[in-house]
Protein backbone atom coordinates (compact mmCIF):
# COMPACT_ATOMS: atom_id res chain seq x y z
CA UNK A 1 0.00 0.00 0.00
CA UNK A 2 1.17 3.55 -1.08
CA UNK A 3 1.74 6.14 1.87
CA UNK A 4 -1.07 8.51 1.19
CA UNK A 5 -0.28 12.34 1.58
CA UNK A 6 -2.44 15.29 2.29
CA UNK A 7 -0.65 18.85 1.20
CA UNK A 8 -1.48 21.88 3.51
CA UNK A 9 0.14 25.07 2.70
CA UNK A 10 -1.32 28.78 2.12
CA UNK A 11 0.79 29.09 -1.31
CA UNK A 12 -0.39 27.46 -4.11
CA UNK A 13 3.08 26.82 -6.02
CA UNK A 14 4.23 25.10 -3.13
CA UNK A 15 1.24 22.58 -3.02
CA UNK A 16 2.18 21.82 -6.79
CA UNK A 17 5.32 21.22 -6.39
CA UNK A 18 4.95 18.86 -3.16
CA UNK A 19 2.47 17.34 -5.50
CA UNK A 20 4.71 16.56 -8.36
CA UNK A 21 7.68 15.53 -6.50
CA UNK A 22 5.69 13.19 -4.49
CA UNK A 23 2.98 12.01 -6.78
CA UNK A 24 5.76 10.59 -9.12
CA UNK A 25 6.33 8.31 -6.64
CA UNK A 26 5.24 4.58 -6.86
CA UNK A 27 4.72 4.36 -2.81
CA UNK A 28 3.81 7.74 -2.58
CA UNK A 29 -0.02 9.08 -3.01
CA UNK A 30 -0.81 12.49 -2.24
CA UNK A 31 -4.58 12.42 -1.63
CA UNK A 32 -5.88 15.99 -0.91
CA UNK A 33 -4.40 19.51 -0.79
CA UNK A 34 -6.02 22.65 1.77
CA UNK A 35 -4.75 26.06 1.49
CA UNK A 36 -5.46 26.63 5.35
CA UNK A 37 -4.91 24.55 8.56
CA UNK A 38 -8.88 25.52 9.69
CA UNK A 39 -9.72 22.97 6.55
CA UNK A 40 -7.07 20.00 8.13
CA UNK A 41 -9.23 18.09 10.66
CA UNK A 42 -12.37 17.03 8.08
CA UNK A 43 -9.90 16.54 5.40
CA UNK A 44 -8.07 13.91 7.51
CA UNK A 45 -11.28 12.49 8.90
CA UNK A 46 -12.33 12.05 5.25
CA UNK A 47 -9.33 10.82 3.50
CA UNK A 48 -7.31 9.10 6.33
CA UNK A 49 -4.23 10.35 5.27
CA UNK A 50 -0.84 8.46 6.61
CA UNK A 51 1.08 11.82 6.30
CA UNK A 52 -0.07 15.29 6.58
CA UNK A 53 2.49 17.86 5.18
CA UNK A 54 1.63 21.28 6.57
CA UNK A 55 2.93 24.74 5.86
CA UNK A 56 3.75 25.84 9.81
CA UNK A 57 2.56 29.71 8.95
CA UNK A 58 -0.64 29.85 7.42
CA UNK A 59 -3.10 32.65 7.94
CA UNK A 60 -6.78 31.35 9.57
CA UNK A 61 -5.13 28.62 11.45
CA UNK A 62 -1.03 27.83 11.49
CA UNK A 63 0.72 24.76 12.09
CA UNK A 64 1.21 24.73 15.68
CA UNK A 65 -2.97 24.62 16.24
CA UNK A 66 -3.46 22.74 13.58
CA UNK A 67 -1.31 20.03 14.62
CA UNK A 68 -2.49 20.07 18.38
CA UNK A 69 -6.02 20.02 16.99
CA UNK A 70 -5.51 16.95 14.37
CA UNK A 71 -4.06 15.09 17.67
CA UNK A 72 -6.66 15.70 20.10
CA UNK A 73 -9.49 15.42 18.24
CA UNK A 74 -9.32 12.83 15.49
CA UNK A 75 -8.75 8.68 16.46
CA UNK A 76 -5.46 7.18 15.41
CA UNK A 77 -3.91 10.73 13.89
CA UNK A 78 -1.62 10.92 11.17
CA UNK A 79 1.95 11.47 11.43
CA UNK A 80 2.51 15.79 10.86
CA UNK A 81 5.55 16.84 8.65
CA UNK A 82 6.06 20.61 9.41
CA UNK A 83 6.91 22.16 6.08
CA UNK A 84 8.93 25.28 6.49
CA UNK A 85 11.12 27.89 5.31
CA UNK A 86 13.56 28.19 8.54
CA UNK A 87 14.82 25.89 10.28
CA UNK A 88 15.25 27.78 13.21
CA UNK A 89 11.97 29.04 13.54
CA UNK A 90 10.68 28.65 17.14
CA UNK A 91 7.66 28.08 15.14
CA UNK A 92 8.83 24.92 14.36
CA UNK A 93 10.03 23.93 17.29
CA UNK A 94 6.61 24.46 19.35
CA UNK A 95 5.34 22.36 16.50
CA UNK A 96 7.25 19.44 17.76
CA UNK A 97 6.28 20.00 20.89
CA UNK A 98 2.42 20.01 19.88
CA UNK A 99 2.68 16.65 18.32
CA UNK A 100 4.35 17.23 14.72
CA UNK A 101 6.74 14.33 13.96
CA UNK A 102 9.11 16.09 11.96
CA UNK A 103 9.89 19.06 9.93
CA UNK A 104 11.33 19.56 6.03
CA UNK A 105 12.58 22.87 4.53
CA UNK A 106 10.36 24.55 1.25
CA UNK A 107 14.09 24.39 0.08
CA UNK A 108 14.71 20.81 0.20
CA UNK A 109 15.62 18.65 -3.00
CA UNK A 110 13.06 16.26 -4.12
CA UNK A 111 14.85 13.22 -2.54
CA UNK A 112 14.94 14.69 0.35
CA UNK A 113 11.43 15.45 0.50
CA UNK A 114 10.74 11.96 -0.47
CA UNK A 115 13.24 10.39 2.03
CA UNK A 116 11.17 12.64 4.94
CA UNK A 117 7.64 11.53 4.03
CA UNK A 118 8.93 7.69 3.60
CA UNK A 119 11.01 8.08 7.15
CA UNK A 120 8.13 9.93 9.14
CA UNK A 121 5.54 7.67 7.92
CA UNK A 122 7.64 4.35 8.96
CA UNK A 123 8.25 6.20 12.51
CA UNK A 124 11.33 4.01 13.39
CA UNK A 125 14.24 6.95 13.00
CA UNK A 126 14.11 10.52 14.09
CA UNK A 127 14.07 13.03 10.69
CA UNK A 128 16.71 15.01 11.11
CA UNK A 129 18.18 14.77 14.28
CA UNK A 130 21.12 17.14 14.01
CA UNK A 131 18.88 20.44 13.40
CA UNK A 132 16.57 18.76 16.31
CA UNK A 133 19.73 19.34 18.70
CA UNK A 134 19.83 22.81 17.14
CA UNK A 135 16.37 23.50 17.90
CA UNK A 136 16.60 21.85 21.30
CA UNK A 137 20.01 24.27 22.07
CA UNK A 138 18.24 27.39 21.43
CA UNK A 139 14.68 26.83 22.65
CA UNK A 140 14.72 23.96 25.19
CA UNK A 141 16.42 25.21 28.12
CA UNK A 142 14.51 25.08 30.76
CA UNK A 143 10.84 24.29 29.51
CA UNK A 144 10.44 21.30 31.59
CA UNK A 145 12.70 21.74 34.15
CA UNK A 146 13.41 17.70 34.47
CA UNK A 147 10.38 16.83 35.04
CA UNK A 148 9.33 14.08 32.74
CA UNK A 149 12.33 12.00 33.08
CA UNK A 150 12.56 11.93 36.80
CA UNK A 151 9.16 10.63 36.56
CA UNK A 152 9.21 8.16 34.12
CA UNK A 153 11.71 5.77 36.09
CA UNK A 154 13.14 4.44 32.83
CA UNK A 155 15.79 1.53 33.27
CA UNK A 156 19.20 1.66 32.34
CA UNK A 157 19.00 0.20 29.27
CA UNK A 158 16.43 1.72 28.19
CA UNK A 159 17.95 5.18 28.78
CA UNK A 160 20.73 3.97 26.73
CA UNK A 161 18.26 3.68 23.89
CA UNK A 162 17.02 7.30 24.41
CA UNK A 163 20.17 8.58 24.36
CA UNK A 164 20.68 6.61 21.13
CA UNK A 165 17.26 7.61 19.57
CA UNK A 166 18.45 11.34 20.21
CA UNK A 167 21.03 10.61 18.03
CA UNK A 168 18.96 9.52 15.05
CA UNK A 169 19.94 5.63 15.13
CA UNK A 170 17.08 3.84 13.55
CA UNK A 171 15.80 0.60 15.71
CA UNK A 172 18.20 -1.30 13.75
CA UNK A 173 21.19 0.78 14.16
CA UNK A 174 20.05 0.52 17.81
CA UNK A 175 20.21 -3.30 17.70
CA UNK A 176 23.58 -3.31 16.14
CA UNK A 177 24.94 -0.73 18.66
CA UNK A 178 23.57 -2.63 21.57
CA UNK A 179 24.08 -5.76 20.64
CA UNK A 180 20.19 -7.01 20.84
CA UNK A 181 17.34 -8.43 18.79
CA UNK A 182 15.45 -5.95 16.54
CA UNK A 183 12.41 -6.67 18.72
CA UNK A 184 14.03 -6.17 21.96
CA UNK A 185 14.64 -2.79 20.92
CA UNK A 186 11.40 -2.33 19.36
CA UNK A 187 9.75 -3.29 22.96
CA UNK A 188 12.70 -0.89 24.78
CA UNK A 189 11.24 2.28 22.31
CA UNK A 190 7.58 1.11 23.09
CA UNK A 191 8.64 1.45 26.72
CA UNK A 192 10.45 4.50 26.89
CA UNK A 193 7.35 6.02 24.71
CA UNK A 194 4.57 4.79 27.17
CA UNK A 195 6.96 6.13 30.39
CA UNK A 196 7.18 9.54 28.61
CA UNK A 197 3.93 9.82 27.78
CA UNK A 198 5.30 10.62 24.07
CA UNK A 199 3.32 9.83 20.96
CA UNK A 200 6.60 9.15 19.37
CA UNK A 201 10.15 8.73 19.22
CA UNK A 202 10.09 13.16 17.99
CA UNK A 203 8.38 13.75 21.29
CA UNK A 204 10.42 11.60 23.22
CA UNK A 205 13.42 12.81 22.68
CA UNK A 206 12.00 16.90 22.70
CA UNK A 207 11.53 15.56 26.29
CA UNK A 208 14.92 14.11 26.74
CA UNK A 209 16.52 17.46 25.36
CA UNK A 210 14.02 19.97 27.72
CA UNK A 211 15.08 18.04 31.10
CA UNK A 212 18.39 18.05 30.68
CA UNK A 213 18.44 14.24 30.17
CA UNK A 214 20.72 14.53 27.00
CA UNK A 215 22.67 17.77 26.43
CA UNK A 216 21.57 19.18 22.94
CA UNK A 217 24.58 20.17 22.00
Amino acid sequence: MPVTVLLVDDEPLVRAGLRAVLGAQPDIDVVGEAADGAAVIPLVRSLRPDVVAMDVRMPLLDGIEATRAVLRTVPDPPKILVVTTFEDDEYVYEALRAGADGFLLKRSRPEEIVHAVRLVAAGDSLLFPASVRQLAARYAVGRAAGEPLSAARLTEREAEVLRLMARGLTNAEIAARLVLGAETVKSHVSAVLAKLGARDRTQAVIAAYESGFVAPR
